[in-house]
This record gives C-alpha cells, sequence and structure tokens, in this order.
C-alpha cells in the first residue's frame, strides 16, 4: 500500500484524472494474486504442452508445432494480464474513490465519498492466508460504476483509511 505524502506524485495514468484541489490519500495495484489464475494456466498448458510432445504426437510434426503454438498463444495472453495488472490502480483521495483499468481501453470508474453509505469488506480463506480482501460500496440503494472492488491488499488498514475519510473525527 502506498500512502502518499503531500510531495509524492502518483503514476501519471492515475494523475490526469485527479482534480486539481483533491489530494492523493492512498494509490495502491490490486493484489497479486488476482495473476494466480493466469499462472496457474501458463504452467497447467506447459505441462500439458510437454507430456504431450513426448508421447505419440512427437513423431507428427505438424501437431507438435500446433501445440507449442497454442502455448505461446496461452504465454501472450499471461504476459497481458501481468500488463494489465501493471496499470491498474485504486486510489482513494481527499474526495472520492477512483478505480483505473485497461491498457489500451482505459476505464475510469469513480464514487465520490460522500455518497457512500454503506461499505463493507470481505476475505475468502485464500484472502486471508495471502492478504487480500474486496470492498463492497453501497450508494444510496443506487447502482454504481464502482461498487466492488476485489483483491485490494491490505484491506483492514485501508478500510479503515476509507471509513476515517467518510466519517473525519472531530480532532
Amino acid at each position: 500500500m502506498k500512502l502518499v505524502t503531500p510531495g509524492d506524485a502518483a503514476p501519471a495514468s492515475v494523475n490526469r484524472y485527479l482534480l486539481p484541489h483533491e489530494q492523493q490519500v492512498i494509490t495502491i495495484r490490486r493484489h497479486p494474486a488476482i495473476l494466480l489464475g493466469p499462472v496457474a494456466l501458463v504452467l497447467g498448458s506447459l505441462i500439458f504442452a510437454g507430456v504431450i510432445s513426448n508421447t505419440a504426437l512427437a513423431a507428427n510434426a505438424t501437431a507438435l508445432a500446433v501445440i507449442w503454438w497454442v502455448w505461446l498463444l496461452v504465454l501472450v495472453w499471461f504476459v497481458w494480464r501481468v500488463a494489465e495488472w501493471s496499470v491498474d490502480y485504486f486510489v482513494i483521495t481527499s474526495a472520492r474513490l477512483l478505480a483505473t483499468s485497461g491498457l489500451i481501453t482505459r476505464q475510469v470508474n469513480m464514487m465520490p465519498l460522500g455518497k457512500v453509505t454503506d461499505m463493507r469488506f470481505e476475505r475468502s480463506l485464500m484472502g486471508r492466508l495471502i492478504g487480500y480482501g474486496t470492498f463492497v460500496m453501497e450508494s444510496a440503494g443506487q447502482d454504481q460504476a464502482l461498487s466492488r472492488i476485489n483483491f485490494v491488499p491490505y484491506p483492514e488498514q485501508l478500510y479503515l483509511e476509507v471509513v476515517g475519510l467518510i466519517f473525519p473525527g472531530d480532532g
């Protein structure tokens, strides 16, 4: 988790969506656990391609080439997912919550802090083991673009920060 101090700057991919009067409080990427599925798929397909290559299909050069080209496509897909993860941010400012995503087609979801009427976080068993959670936000019964954020690292600390911004203390 990156707590942004007044002198720090957010990544340029996030900074362009901030208003001049907004102060960043937290800028984070989603937890790397979001990549567990793609990693498992790449490794599983590599093992599958290796096993198939050492069986009867090894004599057929065309089948062998197809198998390895398919694995190469899976690898390219994995690299794409990692690149997308590296540019996706969840930003908490003094005025709103932002979630940016997308490598080519950029999507920015936003919810003003004043509109958040209910917020909770959920943690699955896997999330508790490796340190991520899900934020669920509601806004006066309305369907919002930013209602669920999965794979949030440090969910307890982040939850307390957001609640502190929504309900500031009297000093």
